[in-house]
């Protein structure tokens, strides 16, 4: 498993770096970033993923969340991803921005000719956490994942589908139900095709109505976000949190919108939220 370094920088005593390499599950070369905090010349330390949302590649979340202070502090790897695969390219995957290049949503596609390389999920929850470990200064027993809009979404399936991997989970502005929105509905059936069993896979609020999650989950939602109600439909995954038992914070933060002003406002409640279980 060859990594390529990008680049690299130093940022608050660590080191912000960002590499590619040929991927096993995308069949083409993927991109992701890592932040390493001080703690990691003397000891290995929990790690931390973040998925980002349309459009947003593996710079934008290191770029605009202001998180590697605190990850500095709280001795915390962040790690994160591409949304899609980039260099391979199929006709039209440009042509709308909620779907197809830098919109991966975080499936493993099923149809042609998206199923040979827009393997996201795998991508996520195996073959990036091997890489992560190839580094050698993570712990692969204190792994949590957070993300952002499509990220979010991203975030709590993963979370959801393998809770013996991720110890917590939390979420800005996540698109809840894809299953009842646009978004998942044109991501679903272009991706997965029409059978409705498949895209409840990805669909959070599906997944833990059906089985509580074993750890609270922390969700900031801006209420000025202009896709609060048609695509994010947080009080979906707010009703399935009640009927199946897991704690859930939704806050709803008062004139706030969907953008990284947002999520760099309550970026250090999250990273303590996680801190809390991984440090």
């Amino acid at each position: 498993m060859t990594l390529t370094t990008v680049s690299e920088h130093r940022c608050f005593g660590g080191m912000q770096r960002f590499y590619a390499h040929e991927s096993r599950e995308c069949r083409t070369e993927m991109r992701f970033s890592v932040y390493v905090p001080p703690q990691a010349a003397d000891r290995k330390v929990p790690v931390l993923y973040y998925l980002a949302g349309l459009t947003c590649t593996e710079e934008t979340f290191m770029i605009k969340a202001g998180a590697q202070r605190l990850a500095a502090e709280l001795g915390i790897m962040l790690v994160t991803p591409d949304t899609s695969p980039r260099k391979v390219r199929f006709p039209g995957d440009d042509a709308s921005w909620d779907f197809g290049l830098g919109a991966g949503f975080y499936v493993d596609a099923t149809r042609e000719p998206w199923s040979a390389n827009y393997r996201m999920y795998s991508y996520v929850t195996l073959e990036l956490p091997e890489l992560v470990r190839s580094l050698g200064t993570g712990m692969e027993d204190r792994q949590g994942i957070f993300g952002h809009s499509m990220g979010g979404h991203g975030a709590l399936v993963c979370a959801l589908r393998n809770r013996d991997r991720y110890r917590s989970v939390s979420a800005f502005a996540p698109i809840s139900a894809p299953m009842q929105c646009p978004w998942g509905q044109k991501a679903f059936s272009g991706y997965l095709g029409d059978d409705k069993t498949a895209w409840a896979q990805y669909d959070a609020s599906e997944l833990v109505r059906q089985h509580a999650y074993h750890a609270p989950i922390l969700v900031d939602q801006g209420t000025d976000d202009k896709f609060l109600e048609e695509q994010l439909k947080p009080e979906l995954l707010e009703e399935a949190c009640r009927a199946s038992g897991t704690t859930l914070t939704l806050r709803r933060q008062p004139g706030y919108d969907h953008g990284y002003y947002f999520i760099s406002t309550f970026m250090e409640d999250h990273l303590r939220h996680h801190a809390a279980f991984l440090c």
